[in-house]
């Protein structure tokens, strides 16, 4: 589940989270003489702290947007800029989260999660005490010895998402993250997820072709059209934080729920 660049800020501005500004983003791809429009024109705004769920069809574009943002992919035309910089690279203050949690299966919990610190050569006991607290604030204190093997599904993802935050990024790109997981395990680390999100505001964008989790999670939801990608809409989600299953069966996120399919049927018509 995850890809961490290295290197770490200060904590005060990790909690801050960061502001991405993406203006006229177009991405194409080129295999054998033929051309593959990924993204056309994208614009899109993102104020730090926020929560911004991408919504669409497979295929759509969204991964390959992730991509640009964190610095893996570059642009045809157009830039992406982090709190007024623009982004050339990979940075620290940026990390990208897959589908698939990516522990090394020989490490510890604990272990996998010193893994970044540990290479960029990070005082030993001062990163031993932040990876204990970071495994408590997941649920994992009790799991550091354990190996990838050893943990539940659900357990890999939240290892996983440990070992991010301990590089303090102020910004996580989660490629949807709980698409292989079990409809209660699933639902269970978009609590997860949520709780953690109010506690730290660090500024996420999560990609997802789930409408319910799109509409539970975000304070955005922007809707994304078939290849090539553009932003058709982008809808405020008022709904009252914090959420949790609860919030599923509330009047307010039944209509949300109901719109949010409808804007995706429009986009692939």
């Amino acid at each position: 589940m995850s890809g961490v660049a290295p290197g770490s800020g200060s904590g005060d501005s990790a909690q801050r989270g960061a502001a991405i500004t993406i203006a006229g983003l177009t991405k194409t791809f080129w295999r054998g003489g033929e051309a593959t429009e990924a993204l056309a024109a994208i614009d899109l705004e993102v104020p730090a702290g926020a929560f911004v769920c991408l919504l669409g069809p497979s295929g759509c574009g969204k991964s390959t947007l992730l991509h640009i943002i964190a610095g893996f992919l570059k642009a045809d035309r157009g830039e992406v800029l982090v709190d007024g910089r623009r982004v050339t690279g990979p940075g620290a203050e940026r990390c990208m989260l897959f589908q698939s949690p990516t522990l090394f299966p020989w490490l510890t919990t604990r272990d996998n999660v010193l893994f970044g610190p540990r290479a960029q050569g990070k005082p030993r006991a001062a990163a031993e005490r932040e990876a204990d607290q970071l495994l408590e604030l997941v649920g994992l204190g009790a799991f550091r010895r354990h190996y990838p093997h050893q943990l539940s599904g659900g357990m890999r993802h939240r290892a996983a998402l440990a070992r991010a935050l301990i590089n303090r990024p102020r910004i996580l790109l989660m490629d949807e993250p709980f698409a292989a997981l079990d409809a209660i395990t699933r639902a269970s680390m978009q609590e997860f997820l949520l709780e953690l999100w109010e506690r730290q505001r660090t500024t996420i964008i999560f990609v997802t072709h789930d409408v319910e989790e799109a509409s539970l999670l975000g304070d955005r939801v922007c809707v994304m059209s078939p290849r090539p990608g553009r932003i058709l809409s982008a809808t405020e989600v008022r709904l009252p934080r914090p959420r949790g299953e609860a919030t599923r069966d509330a009047p307010d996120f039944v209509v949300l729920r109901r719109q949010m399919r409808a804007e995706l049927a429009r986009a692939c018509q």
